[in-house]
């Protein structure tokens, strides 16, 4: 049975006097504790820091960061003025990251609703960006639960699953893409045991997605990235499903780091690897993977992960925080729309037609 759980984020009050809450996920496993978002630097750091994290959720704490930053703003500011400390919030927290496409995505979503508003006062077009704010977080609850439904048939009682990084409900404001998937299965009476990479560097499969099926009372055994391979040659693992941060024309998937070394293994062992992700996560507007920007991290993630030095002072590092899984190792995508299969631009444009992707947002 489904225990009550802490939402990611909500949003409390009015546009004008309100604040964002959500878990601040950097505490988790030890910890849950929930911080507020008062200003938009305090959301600007939540994203960098991955206070919270996940493509969905990402877009959903920034649209709400929208209306955090124009609380600054005074009342009788007239729409000029509203217009310019909009598009200065809106670039600052398109700085905060540079993969996850759900965040521009959602702030190009506000900026179009105050473009179309221009009859409205400031004050009143700053309680509409809020509607429009919940709106997003309210869709992406919904996409979540299609997810789940078309997902679950993917996977058969008894099958072993295996997850790398968190794509639960931590990283969405519903119950996830990949383990929406996991849940919605379970829901159906299908017994599944999974297994979670640990994720290097910040082990987000290690705190989070062991901790989220858990409270789900989900079997869930926890393993090194190193293992996944032999943990698929002892016949462990029956599918792979994991989520994505920005999915090109094509197919190509962005994910976090080490997802594609997981592709490539599951397509050794003959074993399907699926993607769910909500169609805001495509970006039409790249060709391919080899256009998807990956964001760098600090060195000290992997030199000195969790404060504790694990390697040399001033070694060289590189911390690409994404890799990008050609579309030719990814069974099929499982969007709220339904599943892509096979995967390939052809597909990928019949199922986004019309579409709600991002198209061309700069």
């Amino acid at each position: 049975m489904k225990n009550e759980v802490t939402p990611t984020l909500r949003w409390n009050g009015s546009a004008k006097d309100g604040h964002l809450k959500m878990i601040d996920q950097t505490r988790l496993p030890i910890e849950l504790r929930e911080m507020e978002c008062r200003t938009v630097e305090d959301v600007w750091e939540a994203i960098k820091s991955l206070r919270v994290r996940g493509a969905p959720a990402i877009g959903v704490a920034a649209a709400y960061g929208v209306v955090v930053g124009l609380q600054s703003l005074p009342e009788c500011t007239d729409r000029t003025h509203f217009d310019v400390r909009l598009s200065q919030v809106c670039e600052s927290l398109a700085s905060s990251r540079p993969t996850a496409v759900n965040l521009f995505w959602a702030l190009e979503r506000m900026r179009r609703v105050a473009a179309g508003a221009s009859d409205l006062s400031s004050s009143a077009l700053h309680e509409r960006l809020l509607a429009e704010a919940q709106q997003i977080e309210q869709e992406d609850r919904a996409m979540c639960a299609a997810i789940g439904r078309h997902g679950a048939a993917l996977l058969a009682d008894g099958q072993g699953v295996l997850t790398h990084c968190n794509a639960g409900g931590l990283a969405t404001a519903g119950d996830g893409t990949a383990l929406s998937v996991i849940f919605a299965a379970t829901a159906e009476g299908k017994k599944l045991q999974v297994y979670a990479d640990e994720t290097r560097p910040l082990l987000q499969g290690a705190r989070l997605t062991t901790w989220e099926l858990m409270q789900r009372g989900i079997p869930v055994t926890l393993i090194c990235d190193s293992m996944a391979g032999w943990v698929m040659k002892e016949g462990r693992v029956d599918a792979v499903i994991t989520g994505a941060d920005r999915i090109a024309a094509n197919g190509d998937v962005a994910n976090k780091i080490g997802t594609y070394s997981v592709a490539l293994l599951a397509k050794a062992h003959n074993i399907p690897f699926y993607v769910a992700a909500p169609s805001s996560t495509f970006d039409l507007s790249l060709i391919s993977g080899a256009e998807i920007p990956i964001e760098q991290r600090p060195s000290d993630e992997i030199t000195a992960g969790f404060g504790r030095q694990t390697a040399p002072t001033n070694v060289n590092t590189y911390n690409p925080a994404f890799d990008v899984t050609p579309a030719e190792y990814v069974t099929a995508i499982v969007t709220e729309r339904g599943l892509i299969r096979p995967v390939n631009r052809e597909t990928v444009t019949r199922m986004l037609t019309p579409t709600t992707a991002r198209q061309g947002v700069p």
